[in-house]
């Protein structure tokens, strides 16, 4: 018994809530319980955050001397989302044993709505479902009452952020397939935001999903010990569902989403930011879209390199990026690893016409089993649009290629990460390639910085293991050698299921039926 508890002691916060909230979910799809747990998470991040001011307006001391703790105009004034009596934690949490305590938190949720317009339209009113029943709700909100108890209120927020963010990632995974269309898993992101650094400017993600590359963004801005008011966020979403888990996402991390915007004709169709042109974007857009418009659009001025096929929107996705990118723009993108090679549908001339342009920085090919809802394999794209001037190293007429196939570790039969020794790795080569002070060598096998010239001669095609070669201790692999081993072991395999196939009919035969 001491030892279970010690387990339980040693496991993180947020793993040992997972799991008591996954307890709880009993029959329900995680799709739906989704909205449940991440709802109330938020609800609970609100309350604390004006619970704190509203303590402060009752004390009346200093600056706030005077002030009305119930006055909405004080809350605004500090960034704090003003949360009526109804909606309170503490009022819902005296009512949590109550029968109709989920027609309690649908009331709360619309009440806060009411009262915080950026909120409209976000929160989720999934409380007084059949299939929630009341008891399960109750222990629910206990759960996630006891989440930041004993922090102080001002590192609640903190706390409360990060098992946001954690159970957004277990929900993608429960979820699976489906998961993936709202959650880019959390190692790529982090390679993204640390390839591109952008601690400074517009960043921008027109398949923005749940939020996670602004997080990722705005933590490694704090880690530098830089100002997260230095980024200015743009995003969109076509799903409205995922919009409002991203708005919730981001609300609870203190981020400004007003330039986070929903419509389901999505980027293509209504570019929700048409004159952005953005320092940084980062973005994850899903891979071989085969009905996103083309047709509608085949003069469209975003083209610029080349008219996508209506078949396919990689490179629609990839000019849009670029089209939005400002003079000294970079992005960092993840696509499906046909576009490295595909020449159909005009998508060949496309690529060369990038690469002629000077635009492609840096080609990552990620291992197998990264993504939550695909297995096609794939891999990421570092633009720069000015690449002979500015902070960095005048690369223009080379390309860094990176092999990341063999990196990563397996959590579960078909899921893969990166590791942060891996992120290092490879985020250490881009820096020391592009960086003036840098110390940057070939690595066979892994990296290599290849001339244009060396591009045009494999027909512009960019996959990384045809620039890299074989890592040093396999260019005196033995082929004739290792065809002989193999042929001998499964020789050897062979005779062994032959003769164990023998002794099994032996038996059988000396096996008497009445």
């Amino acid at each position: 018994m001491a030892k279970t508890t010690k387990t339980n002691t040693e496991e993180p916060l947020e793993k040992q809530l997972w799991k008591a909230a996954d307890k709880l979910r009993k029959n329900i799809d995680a799709a739906e319980y989704k909205h449940v747990v991440l709802g109330l998470i938020f609800l609970k991040y609100i309350s604390d955050s004006f619970e704190e001011l509203h303590d402060k307006l009752i004390a009346g001391e200093g600056e706030y001397a005077g002030a009305d703790p119930e006055d909405k105009d004080e809350y605004q004034a500090e960034n704090v989302f003003f949360v009526p009596p109804s909606a309170r934690w503490r009022f819902l949490s005296s009512h949590a044993k109550q029968p109709t305590i989920g027609i309690t938190v649908d009331a709360a949720m619309d009440a806060i709505e009411i009262e915080n317009s950026s909120l409209k339209g976000v929160l989720p009113k999934v409380f007084a479902r059949q299939n929630l029943d009341p008891t399960s709700l109750g222990e629910l909100i206990d759960l996630v009452g006891n989440i930041a108890l004993g922090d102080a209120k001002a590192r609640s927020a903190d706390v409360l952020g990060h098992v946001f963010e954690y159970f957004l990632g277990e929900f993608a995974l429960a979820e699976g397939k489906q998961g993936g269309q709202f959650y880019t898993p959390r190692s790529i992101v982090e390679l993204l935001v640390k390839m591109l650094e952008p601690y400074k400017g517009r960043l921008f993600d027109p398949c923005c999903g749940s939020g996670g590359m602004f997080v990722q963004s705005e933590k490694l801005v704090l880690e530098h010990q830089g100002r997260v008011n230095d980024i200015s966020i743009y995003g969109q979403e076509s799903n409205q569902t995922t919009w409002r888990l991203c708005k919730m996402n981001l609300a609870i991390r203190g981020i400004d989403s007003s330039q986070v915007k929903w419509n389901n004709e999505g980027s293509f169709l209504n570019d929700a930011h048409k004159d952005l042109k953005a320092d940084y974007i980062i973005a994850n857009p899903p891979f071989n879209v085969s009905d996103w418009g083309g047709d509608l659009m085949r003069n469209d001025g975003r083209w610029q390199y080349g008219t996508p096929p209506a078949g396919n929107a990689n490179f629609a996705w990839m000019q849009h990026f670029i089209y939005h990118l400002s003079p000294t723009g970079q992005a960092g993108i993840v696509l499906a690893k046909g576009a490295l090679t595909s020449k159909s549908s005009g998508e060949g001339e496309i690529r060369k016409a990038l690469i002629e342009a000077g635009l492609i920085d840096c080609i990552v090919n990620l291992p197998a089993k990264l993504f939550l809802n695909t297995q096609i394999p794939a891999g990421l794209w570092f633009l720069r649009r000015n690449r002979k001037n500015g902070n960095f190293r005048d690369r223009s007429n080379e390309i860094l290629f990176i092999d990341a196939r063999n990196l990563g570790f397996l959590i579960n039969r078909r899921t893969r990460e990166l590791s942060q020794e891996d992120i290092q790795r490879i985020t250490d080569t881009y820096h020391n390639w592009r960086n003036p002070d840098g110390t940057y060598e070939d690595i066979p096998g892994f990296c290599a910085s290849a001339p244009i010239s060396k591009v045009r001669e494999l027909d512009y095609v960019v996959t990384p293991g045809r620039y890299v070669g074989l890592p040093d201790d396999e260019d005196d692999f033995d082929f004739k050698e290792r065809f002989s081993q193999l042929k001998a072991e499964f020789e050897g395999q062979l005779k062994e299921e032959v003769e164990l196939n023998r002794i099994i009919i032996e038996n059988l035969k000396k096996i008497k039926f009445e």
